[in-house]
């Protein structure tokens, strides 16, 4: 297996006030680098940035996976099982809207998998999911 080098994203924000409080305090997210216009944040081990733009206006479409209306784009990162639950449950008691709650998704299948999505405050999409066996993690039916 090739070792993992960590991406970089940036997203757009409309309030960059609001939603360096999303991702620092709801999230747990360590800030690094900012500016009066940009956030960089430690995003499980990966570099991920909010940058402001006011006029942001997200489209919410989404695609049927599973029996559910799975936002689209959306984003996020694949924990181990155990931390899955833990990050759930945390995000459960900081009261996180979710789109899609926490659920086991192709129970008993390949791939069976934990996932939830929520929105940040501007409407961007994360998803964040774990699997059953990890391996499986581009496994085929």
């Amino acid at each position: 297996m090739k070792k993992i080098q960590p991406f970089h994203l940036a997203i757009p924000v409309q309030n960059l006030t609001e939603a360096r409080k999303f991702y620092k305090v709801t999230l747990g997210l360590t800030e690094g680098r900012s500016s009066n216009h940009w956030v960089d944040f430690d995003f499980f081990g990966h570099q991920f940035v909010i940058h402001e733009d006011k006029n942001h206006s997200p489209k919410l479409p989404s695609n049927t996976v599973d029996g559910k209306a799975v936002p689209i784009p959306h984003f996020g990162v694949v924990l181990s099982w155990e931390d899955f639950h833990q990050f759930a449950k945390n995000l459960e008691e900081k009261k996180v809207s979710f789109q899609i709650e926490p659920y086991i998704r192709f129970k008993g299948e390949t791939g069976e998998q934990a996932t939830m999505f929520f929105y940040d405050p501007s409407g961007n999409a994360l998803e964040f999911k774990a699997f059953k066996n990890q391996s499986q993690l581009f496994a085929k039916n």
